[in-house]
């Protein structure tokens, strides 16, 4: 039936395509009720509306794979593989992303270690063009090269309409291992060694300081004598200095970083138990906070509190891939210049040298690298020139040979942008899948300033 809907609203937008020509003329972007983004939108921009693509479309557990619509939310997708006892390989932090969104951009999570990026569990997906063709991307085949090039686009190559994603078997619950060191670089050893180890399913790691860094391990159980709740009361993230064992089912697992937004709650108050009491559970997720944060950008009660203060302050929201082997210099920078605490840590599994090339994301073969993951507001009295502490960013990645993601600000030059990315491959796409550049261009779209 699911396979038989997806069919039908195929042919329907086909027919709308056929009606209207082409998706039109002009800059076009896709509507969404809600993003993951953070960065500015284009507000006055025409969009598409394909938000009746949201459901699964089947799962076979037993042949690995899971086909869902582009629309459909990560706690839609999981809900359907877990009743299948399985999940995707890689399960983004956010109840609300999308399976599409997640693949034009870059999705990471803790099973990265072992299976990669978002984009590199996918087997094939169906994107819809700017030019109105419906087209199947495969690692082989007429469309190979959309295949590789679709990741980290953010819609300026099309819209991901279906997507094939591999999944992994999962048992009932999770058991956590959290491990406290005086520094990064004894976690970098260990996360090292634990990267081909067969028992843990799940590895990341958070950084309090630099002298306080919590490496999780976490693994598949059967059972679990007392299972922890963090979807109300009790805040995952403080659990992580607080115990040494932990339990979850592996549904509060997959959205243990999802109740606080990891820790960026704390910002609306909401580590105070009243606070929580007052928003109860079913608003105790990354929906409400994305909700105040755009009311807060739109009305700019941060930024009037720090004037007033007399602070000058600018949103570095930014997660970074760095070298393994370099991740406590960029750890030692991030002390020294930024000054944001917590940071979230990720180790991403080194690319297979036969694998994939993905033409705007391009990981080097055989390199582990570490994403940090560091949001909130720097605000000093000494004014700065704008994007000063995202560029001081921006430099450091690309000094320590990382990659930077590019759902939040991004201020670099066209030469800078082009030097970490594929411009040639990039402009050949989007000749042959955007000839009137009706979807926008990548630079323009993910920068506010040249």
């Amino acid at each position: 039936m699911a396979r038989a809907a997806h069919e039908r609203k195929v042919l329907e937008l086909r027919a709308a395509l056929a009606a209207a020509g082409t998706l039109g003329s002009g800059a076009l972007g896709l509507r969404k009720r809600t993003s993951n983004l953070f960065r500015d939108r284009a507000a006055a921009r025409p969009r598409i509306d394909l938000h009746g693509f949201d459901e699964v479309i089947e799962v076979d557990a037993g042949a690995g794979f899971v086909d869902a619509e582009g629309m459909t939310t990560y706690e839609r997708l999981a809900d359907a593989t877990l009743h299948a006892r399985a999940m995707p390989q890689v399960v983004p932090q956010l109840r609300s992303i999308t399976l599409g969104g997640a693949l034009a951009g870059v999705g990471i999570e803790a099973s990265s270690f072992r299976h990669g990026l978002v984009h590199e569990t996918v087997a094939a997906f169906d994107v819809l063009t700017a030019d109105g063709r419906i087209v199947h991307c495969a690692p082989r085949g007429e469309h190979e090269a959309l295949f590789r090039g679709f990741p980290n686009s953010y819609g300026t190559l099309g819209y991901a309409l279906a997507v094939q994603a591999r999944t992994m078997p999962v048992r009932p619950f999770v058991a956590l291992e959290h491990c406290r060191y005086a520094g990064l670089p004894a976690c970098v050893e260990a996360i090292a060694a634990q990267l081909g180890a067969p028992s843990v399913d799940f590895l990341e790691a958070v950084a309090f300081s630099p002298e306080d860094v919590v490496l999780s391990s976490a693994r598949f159980v059967d059972s679990a004598e007392a299972p922890s709740d963090y979807g109300y009361e009790r805040i995952y993230w403080h659990s992580l200095r607080e115990r040494v064992h932990d339990e979850l089912a592996v549904r509060d697992y997959l959205w243990r970083w999802d109740t606080d937004w990891f820790w960026c709650s704390r910002n609306v108050g909401a580590e105070r138990p009243w606070v929580r009491r007052l928003l109860g559970r079913e608003r105790l997720n990354s929906l409400t906070y994305q909700r105040l944060m755009r009311l807060n950008a739109r009305w700019g009660f941060t930024r009037g509190w720090q004037r007033l203060r007399g602070r000058h302050p600018e949103s570095v929201i930014q997660d970074v891939q760095i070298p393994l082997a370099r991740a406590a210099e960029f750890l030692d920078f991030l002390a020294r210049e930024i000054g944001i605490w917590p940071v979230w840590l990720c180790p991403i599994r080194p690319a297979p040298a036969d694998g994939p090339r993905w033409t705007l994301f391009e990981l080097p073969a055989g390199v582990p690298f570490l994403n940090f993951g560091f949001w909130d507001v720097v605000a000093e009295r000494q004014p700065h020139e704008p994007g000063h502490f995202n560029r001081l960013v921006e430099a450091e990645v690309a000094a320590l040979g990382g990659r930077k993601s590019l759902y939040s600000d991004s201020w670099y030059t066209p030469e800078a942008f082009w030097a970490q990315h594929d411009q040639a491959a990039y402009r050949e796409l989007k000749r042959s899948y955007d000839p009137a550049g009706v979807l926008g261009d990548l630079y323009a779209k993910v920068t506010r300033h040249g």
